[in-house]
């Protein structure tokens, strides 16, 4: 830990350095008073975030304090244009990232099966942000998933692959269908329930999965162990936010409320990107004396990468402190927070100090490192990774193509995507068919794009709505309006369930074109027509465009619903909204409190926009009237 806090020593020249003293107690709370106390930064007060884990008490020995240099400022300040803002996007989903590599989600088969749709929630393209990615991951950390698949015995696997699972899709109540499946005298063991259950999460289906879960608590079918509890808490927060999740702790019974109920709680949390909360359930466990484990530190910096970078120091620290050692998933997401701050050489050394403590980087790590290596325009690096991804024979590395297909779309590399795409043509995947239409879109090969999506239709009966999602973003990206409003009449037709994922599509399709006022219809008769909550990227690029136009009306209401959307805590919306004021030329009066208000603290691009809006702002002119 000691090796990963000193890898950005580069960065010391920069005048950002937190003391944490090593005689400060164990006891960690929230302190709104972190930058005065702990931090020397050569940047206005009012540019810092209130409020990090610290200890209570604190000592200002100067021989006793830590240069944690690496994690604080350094971070921030080197955050360029192409970085600034950008990993917020596309967060809810977080935002947002290729999804990680590990294919085991029940893969639709190539058999021409009906592949069931999402029903909650869709999962965001893997052309938004690095982001979902670690958001997924995080969620697979918290092993609800791993725990209902192993109480699903081989036996039960073998017998009813989806017995159980078809009457759930298909019952149009499932608390009926599974009193008469036990009626009709079908066992309903935890095997059978678990398989049910797993394959529900796997496809998303949380609404389904949380009634099996209810009907089994109200029925008492099973005796509830505490895992049993936490999987019906994570998917209460899934469903319905996580105030009825906390609501839902206090009936519980107290010798089931472990660490790991408010460990599923804490990761919800920072799922809805909610850093008081998170802060407030993470203390929480402190004071109920659970161990400091890596989720629970893990979840912090995933939080923290999107809110706050300079309180990633601090969750480190306590690693460090309570030997808590760093896993696989930390070190993702600290290397994907270097690289989104534009710092390679940072980048590069948190890699190696993973190196050094055995941790080999998987394919989704690799992905990641790629990525940011393409951003930073270092080709050859970059080619040197995807290298390692592909290993000696790609057909034996499969894994890998849905990852590698983009990134050498992103290179330009026309003749790699061809090559990695013809490894997966002869029995295709549909997450590899989504990269390899992404891919083909990003290199402008409209044809081939089209091409993959043919070959889908033909294999599979019917597609789910990411994959038409796909083609659709290929054709907004390009400004193909018609081509786009046959294909979204086409997948009305399909039978295909219209979700969040494609009126994101829709609203950059029309966008794209040039007709906002028409996005914003589409994106405002979806609020009105479903429970489903769009996309955090669906409300920013209309009001992106607002922006630009200068529209303050119009951008206020957008801002207004992406808060009615539940989309709060977050920097990105506030940058856009100022930029309409900029751009309207007129003074944005009270923006400071609104931000204060919302716990939202400017960085240096938002306090320089805060700075042009400024109704009382002195000039040289004014100084000299005055």
């Amino acid at each position: 830990m000691w090796a990963l806090r000193r890898a950005a020593d580069p960065l010391r020249s920069q005048g950002c350095r937190v003391g944490v003293s090593l005689a400060a107690c164990s006891n960690f709370t929230v302190r709104s008073d972190y930058v005065k106390n702990a931090v020397d930064i050569s940047e206005p007060a009012e540019w810092a975030s209130g409020g990090c884990l610290l200890p209570k008490r604190f000592y200002h020995s100067p021989s006793s304090h830590l240069h944690l240099s690496l994690w604080s400022c350094g971070l921030s300040s080197q955050a360029g244009a192409k970085s600034s803002g950008d990993e917020e996007d596309s967060e809810d989903g977080f935002s947002e990232l290729e999804t990680p590599v590990n294919t085991d989600s029940i893969e639709e088969s190539n058999t021409g099966e009906e592949v069931v749709e999402e029903v909650v929630s869709e999962p965001e393209l893997s052309d938004l942000d690095s982001e979902e990615g670690l958001a997924e991951a995080s969620q697979n950390e918290l092993g609800l998933s791993d725990a209902e698949a192993g109480a699903a015995d081989e036996e039960s696997k073998k017998r009813s692959p989806g017995n159980l699972f078809k009457v759930i899709v298909n019952a149009q109540n499932i608390k009926s269908a599974l009193s008469k499946w036990v009626e009709e005298g079908n066992h309903l063991g935890r095997s059978e329930i678990s398989v049910a259950v797993l394959s529900l999460r796997r496809r998303r289906m949380y609404g389904k999965a949380l009634q099996i879960s209810e009907w089994l608590e109200e029925n008492k079918q099973l005796n509830f162990v505490e895992r049993d509890y936490a999987s019906h808490l994570d998917l209460i927060a899934k469903v319905r936010g996580f105030q009825k999740a906390e609501q839902y702790i206090g009936k519980i019974p107290e010798s089931m409320r472990g660490e790991i109920i408010y460990r599923t709680l804490l990761a919800n949390c920072v799922a809805a990107t909610n850093a008081k909360k998170a802060e407030e359930v993470f203390n929480k466990m402190r004071d109920l004396e659970f161990p400091i484990t890596a989720f629970a530190c893990n979840q912090l910096i995933l939080l923290y990468k999107r809110l706050d970078k300079k309180k990633i120091a601090d969750v480190l620290l306590l690693m460090e402190k309570e030997n808590v050692k760093p896993t696989l998933f930390t070190y993702r997401v600290l290397i994907d927070t270097k690289g989104q701050s534009n710092d390679i050489t940072g980048m590069e050394q948190v890699l190696e100090t993973m190196k050094a403590e055995g941790i080999e980087p998987d394919i989704f790590t690799q992905s990641v490192l790629a990525k940011h290596y393409i951003n930073a325009e270092l080709i050859e690096k970059a080619e040197a990774v995807l290298k390692e991804m592909e290993g000696l024979n790609l057909k034996e590395n499969r894994a890998a193509c849905k990852s590698l297909l983009p990134l050498y779309a992103a290179l330009g590399k026309a003749d790699d995507v061809k090559r990695v795409w013809k490894t997966c043509e002869s029995n295709p995947h549909l997450d590899e068919c989504v990269a390899a239409i992404e891919a083909w879109g990003k290199l402008g090969k409209i044809a081939e794009a089209e091409a993959v999506f043919e070959k889908m239709s033909k294999i599979w009966k019917r597609l789910p709505s990411k994959n038409y999602t796909a083609l659709l973003r290929v054709y907004a990206n390009h400004k193909l309006l018609s081509k786009g409003k046959d294909l979204a009449k086409r997948m009305a037709d399909s039978g295909c369930r219209i979700g969040p994922l494609t009126w994101d599509g829709l609203v950059k399709l029309y966008v794209e074109a040039g007709e906002v006022e028409k996005a914003d219809s589409i994106l405002q008769k979806a609020v009105q027509q479903s429970s489903l909550k769009p996309m955090f990227n669906s409300y920013i690029v209309i009001l992106d465009q607002y922006a630009k136009r200068g529209d303050v009306h119009n951008a206020e209401k957008m801002f207004h619903r992406l808060k009615q959307a539940g989309y709060v805590g977050r920097l990105r919306q506030y940058q856009s909204l100022l930029q309409a004021y900029i751009n309207a030329k007129t003074p944005a009066y009270g923006f400071r409190d609104r931000m204060k208000a919302d716990n939202i603290f400017p960085n240096k691009a938002v306090a320089a926009q805060l700075a042009q809006v400024d109704a009382f702002k002195k000039t040289a002119i004014s100084d000299l009237l005055d």
